[in-house]
């Protein structure tokens, strides 16, 4: 919401003509008018009469026409900026996913450099984490948008029956990895081995995986976020972000191979801002100056991510600037933000040709029904196809 450029009140004091404007207005009519336009109690209740008597014989009625212009002016300014004001300071509440760290780097650059208030916001960042149902929080009203960890969990909870739609896709490519030790160079090579991978993992990357690498669901086990059993087992593969697991291997000792799913194909977006269907609806101005915002945020974040990692450093104590530039520097390597369509439409751009493909791929793994669901009710471009904020 940009806020409008307030024109000042101006009097022209060396022209001004008091008995011409005597002439116009009387005491008795200065009286009248000031009861009629909207001033100030302590200015309406001036008594004019007496003002521009005799008794106050060194005012005259031209300076007091000024002098009531004035104070009128000053009050139409000070209404003006009550105004933007407000505006400025109209709330919005944005839930992660996780604890803050780079990869929510450019939300926080836009609270660090007050993009969010040049948009006409005053956005607060509610911490998500693995025990934490932000999609519940949304819908119980405690925040207005979400940070959903791709785009098939949020057609999932769209065939659920929660109105939610995906309005910008921060994440071009979804960071999942698969970390193996060094003896795999390719994932074809996974038959034999144990793969560590979270309940819910069956529900989004597993059945493309499963079937593009003719894996089996009995080599599978639960991940707990602890590395510890894929260091000590040499034929154990996992689960992790490209930005987190592999640095935490990296610092324990461990070697390994990092593959990208989605440079083998998976399609998914990730990082999206989620909002819900009333919340699109009712608040429309405050979602796109969000979004805006939020991309202009992480164009900065990716330039100078200092104001963004102090406020992150500050929110999240336990993060390290070292944790920090690795994972800015695997963001910027693999393109995840800036690669595919973003390099031409813009940072968090949503096309109809990968949401679709996001879509086709669950209806085809039979991860949600189609009858329950409809594609073009899980997502809009309406906030993003004309921002064009290039990398």
């Amino acid at each position: 919401m940009r806020q409008g450029t307030r024109a000042p009140f101006i009097i022209n004091i060396r022209h001004a003509q008091p008995i011409w404007i005597g002439h116009i207005l009387s005491p008795f009519s200065l009286n009248h008018f000031l009861h009629i336009i909207p001033l100030p109690f302590q200015i309406r209740n001036i008594n004019f009469m007496n003002l521009a008597s005799k008794k106050s014989p060194k005012i005259s009625l031209g300076k007091t026409c000024l002098l009531v212009f004035t104070f009128w002016g000053a009050f139409l300014s000070f209404n003006t900026v009550s105004a933007e004001e407000k505006m400025a300071n109209e709330k919005f509440t944005f839930m992660s996913n996780w604890f803050p760290e780079a990869e929510h780097g450019g939300f926080y650059q836009a609270i660090a450099t007050g993009l969010y208030k040049k948009y006409g916001l005053d956005v607060t960042i509610k911490t998500g984490g693995p025990s934490v149902n932000v999609i519940q929080l949304m819908a119980a009203g405690q925040a207005d948008c979400v940070m959903g960890g791709s785009d098939l969990q949020m057609i999932q909870v769209r065939e659920a029956g929660v109105p939610v739609v995906n309005v910008a896709a921060i994440f071009q490519k979804d960071p999942q990895v698969i970390i193996t030790h060094e003896d795999v160079t390719n994932l074809n090579q996974l038959k034999t081995k144990t793969l560590l991978i979270v309940p819910f993992a069956r529900q989004g990357f597993w059945p493309w995986m499963k079937t593009t690498f003719d894996l089996r669901d009995e080599q599978t086990k639960p991940y707990t976020f602890n590395i510890q059993p894929f260091i000590a087992d040499k034929n154990v593969a996992q689960q992790g972000y490209l930005t987190s697991e592999p640095y935490s291997i990296q610092k324990a000792g461990g070697k390994a191979n990092v593959f990208l799913l989605s440079e083998l194909g998976y399609p998914a977006y990730s990082t999206t801002i989620t909002c819900l269907d009333k919340t699109i609806a009712n608040r429309k101005t405050a979602v796109a100056a969000f979004v805006k915002a939020s991309v202009e945020g992480w164009r900065s974040y990716l330039i100078n991510p200092a104001p963004g990692n102090a406020l992150i450093k500050k929110e999240n104590p336990d993060m390290t600037d070292d944790q920090l530039n690795y994972s800015i520097a695997k963001l910027k390597e693999k393109g995840i933000i800036t690669s595919g369509d973003a390099s031409k439409l813009g940072i968090g751009i949503i096309t109809d040709q990968r949401a679709k493909a996001s879509f086709d791929m669950m209806v085809n793994y039979k991860i949600i029904d189609p009858s329950k669901v409809k594609v073009s009710d899980t997502y809009t471009t309406e906030f993003v196809k004309d921002l064009h904020i290039l990398p």
